[in-house]
């Protein structure tokens, strides 16, 4: 019986979503945010005293209608559940924040940056983003779009004449829009094995002209890098100021992301950064960077620390509207089309998802009849995932330095946490570790001593 009637939740989810994933208004205009169906939470939650960085001022936008996180979400424990991880090199490093209402709960690194040259992972260690790179490049185009300097339905033959597929007339459909949300009408991640044998990215752009066509721009979504960094030409050719050169201006520096950059060379020139590890027999071994994806700059560029997500969260929370307008993030959070495909693959997904769409730059889910703004990210030992509960205010981004599975885990404890859902066993982490905390919690004033190690633990990839 509760398997047909979680059945049945999903097809009501999904008949839902079908009304809502609408095409997006081709305007600077924001489009009316999602409405989700809610159920309410326990009210008696206090969240832990925030951790607000001292040089930053504050900025709250009003949010309606938000709801406070619910009983039992305890910051202290998920920091204990992150050091269980690295605890005996389970993953070498790890980072995660953690911010609500506008503020910083919780921004702190665990483990090491290297596996041959031992240094503590701190809130300022950078670690290379991936895929999480993409909301930049959807948040630095929508920007343009609210000055007037582009529209989401402007041709990417307007400023790239000379660009083919192997249909002419597709060519010429092509817009902004379906560049960063993948409906340009290609199969999935084309090229990207080209890109990963070392190809230059101007060779793979021309490559497209022969590439085979999945369905008409604008019609279909397949997943892309090399399609999708197309729109650092239109900024390019937009504003006369490389792209790179245009999210630091724009979205680094006024955010306070100061250990943020661009490249391989951006994240070699930092003063402390996170090596990527992949298997090496039962434990790990560091690699030096590969530069291919660091070519797909608006696709998988950005090198960031988790106090730069901690900023991040908290603008695209709706709290900097002196950067990030809050029409824009109406915008840019809105799903425009659908991928069912995301309602397959981790055990979260096909237990939490109703439904899944996927908007400028972001993913947008049903997580259990709450509405989650997301993305996920990996390249050559780095993985990361961030996301965003709007009615509750909450953001989480956590980041690690190795191919592991495992810490994917934290997300959705997380989330589950944030709502009020029975704990569920998304982390396989001693159980030993949540009596601890548990324990501690019931002594006021009592404090969690740095370094904490968990005894025995067995762990388990997603």
């Amino acid at each position: 019986m509760k398997g047909n009637a979680r059945k049945a939740r999903r097809r009501t989810g999904r008949l839902a979503t079908v009304g809502l994933l609408l095409p997006l208004a081709l305007a600077s205009a924001a489009q009316t945010p999602l409405r989700w169906t809610t159920p309410q939470a326990s009210l008696s939650h206090t969240p832990a005293p925030a951790i607000q960085p001292a040089s930053k001022p504050t900025y709250r936008a009003p949010v309606a209608n938000t709801l406070p996180l619910a009983a039992g979400f305890d910051v202290q424990q998920f920091e204990a559940m992150a050091q269980e991880l690295v605890a005996n090199q389970r993953v070498p490093g790890l980072a995660m924040a953690i911010v609500q209402n506008g503020q910083v709960m919780s921004a702190r690194g665990y483990g090491i940056t290297d596996v041959r040259a031992a240094e503590p992972v701190d809130a300022h260690t950078v670690f290379r983003l991936a895929s999480l790179s993409k909301s930049f490049a959807g948040t630095i185009t929508g920007l343009l779009v609210s000055e007037g300097a582009l529209r989401w339905d402007s041709k990417l033959t307007d400023y790239m004449p000379t660009f083919q597929l192997s249909d002419p007339y597709a060519a010429r459909r092509v817009t902004v829009a379906d560049l960063l949300s993948h409906r340009v009408g290609l199969t999935h991640n084309t090229y990207d094995r080209d890109l990963e044998g070392n190809a230059e990215y101007v060779n793979l752009v021309q490559k497209l002209a022969n590439a085979p066509m999945n369905c008409s721009p604008g019609d279909c979504y397949a997943y892309q890098n090399i399609a999708f960094s197309l729109i650092g030409d239109v900024v390019f050719a937009a504003t006369g100021q490389f792209f790179s050169e245009s999210v630091s201006r724009r979205i680094f520096k006024p955010l306070g992301m100061n250990d943020a950059s661009y490249g391989l060379e951006g994240i070699e020139a930092s003063a402390r950064w996170a090596r990527p590890h992949v298997r090496a027999g039962r434990g790990w071994t560091s690699l030096t960077p590969k530069p291919t994806y660091y070519r797909v700059a608006p696709a998988a560029g950005v090198n960031a620390s988790i106090s730069d997500m901690a900023q991040w969260l908290i603008a695209q929370g709706g709290h900097r509207p002196d950067v990030l307008p809050a029409p824009l993030l109406a915008t840019l959070q809105a799903p425009i089309v659908a991928t069912p495909g995301e309602l397959r693959g981790s055990s979260w997904r096909r237990e939490r998802l109703n439904s899944a769409g996927y908007g400028i730059g972001w993913r947008v889910y049903d997580y259990a009849g709450h509405r989650v703004v997301f993305h996920g990210g990996a390249v050559q030992g780095y993985r990361g995932l961030v996301a965003l509960m709007p009615e509750r205010d909450l953001g989480v981004a956590i980041l690690w330095n190795s191919d592991s599975g495992l810490p994917s885990g934290l997300l959705p404890t997380i989330l589950d946490r944030a709502i009020g859902l029975p704990a569920q066993r998304w982390l396989d982490i001693d159980p030993e570790i949540e009596t601890l905390y548990a324990n501690r919690r019931a002594a006021p004033g009592s404090a969690t001593p740095s370094g904490v190690e968990a005894s025995t633990a067995t762990a388990s990839p997603e």
